[in-house]
């Protein structure tokens, strides 16, 4: 890397590299950051100087994730309403290739529950979904007061049956789905 190559132009580089590397998947919190620099074919030194720590690569991995699922999202929501944009978060996140990256973003919100300024971009996007199905919500007629507590809970809710899917994967999410669709409807 020349002296002169933006910083920033380097650590997309190397979080391009890390998304490859774990093909869609997150390192377990459990690895070391050699273990995971190894694996991405780079150096743990270079991973420290761009994210810190390992959980800075986990958040910037998972921000990098959420980030391109929700620009799916969106594309679907154009023509959802708001209880098919609910399915489709759902369905999104319940695939079995998502459990590691699910199991990540909790792994990582816990951590940002005690150091929010350490997370600060993992925390700011975390309304985007929010704000998506307010969105829908108003189209559909409600205000916008009442659309974004619909979609707040809903969001909540979701984010609720996945901590139980992760924790105890024989529960009963699909009914809390159908429930939360149930609640929409006033």
């Amino acid at each position: 890397m020349s002296s002169t190559e933006p910083q920033g132009d380097a650590r997309e580089r190397l979080l391009a590299r890390l998304l490859d590397a774990f093909d869609g998947t997150l390192p377990s919190p459990e690895v070391s950051l050699r273990e995971v620099a190894a694996r991405a074919d780079t150096s743990h030194a270079l991973l420290r100087y761009h994210f810190g720590s390992l959980p800075g690569v986990l958040a910037a991995m998972l921000k990098a994730q959420r980030t391109r699922d929700n620009e799916a999202l969106f594309e679907t929501a154009r023509d959802s309403t708001f209880d098919e944009f609910v399915v489709a978060i759902w369905r999104t996140y319940t695939r079995p290739e998502q459990l590691s990256r699910v199991r990540g973003f909790f792994h990582v919100a816990g951590l940002a529950a005690y150091r929010p300024e350490d997370f600060r971009e993992l925390v700011e996007s975390l309304d985007d979904l929010t704000k998506m199905l307010a969105s829908l919500a108003e189209r559909e007629g409600r205000s916008a007061r009442d659309a974004l507590t619909m979609a707040t809970v809903a969001v909540a809710a979701i984010r609720g049956l996945l901590l139980q899917e992760v924790l105890t994967p024989e529960g009963h999410s699909e009914d809390a789905v159908a429930l939360i669709l149930r609640m929409s409807k006033g």
